[in-house]
């Protein structure tokens, strides 16, 4: 599994938009709605590096209402939720 934060800036009105066309493609498990130097950010999970890449080249940023974009790949989970998962299935005994 391959995840990225992509933060995004959008052309003005256009963030509730943007936020409802991104939630919709396969791959991105959530949109935020957020205040400061970004309007919305992205998680993208993805089966490996190509799909990551066909994703965030060849859908994502094909949304109208996109003015600027930064990927930040993601190299290592630390989730508090990840590892109660891990050991409610018993893996962590």
């Amino acid at each position: 599994m391959v995840s990225a934060v992509v933060l995004l800036k959008t052309h003005r009105g256009l963030v509730n938009e943007v936020a409802t066309q991104l939630a919709e493609l396969n791959g991105i498990s959530e949109v935020f709605s957020v205040g400061g130097r970004y309007d919305l950010v992205a998680i993208l999970r993805v089966r490996d590096n190509e799909a990551m890449a066909d994703l965030v080249t060849e859908h994502m940023l094909k949304v109208d209402g996109i003015a600027e974009s930064e990927t930040l790949l993601a190299f290592r989970a630390f989730s508090r939720h990840d590892l109660e998962s891990m050991f409610s299935l018993g893996l962590g005994e």
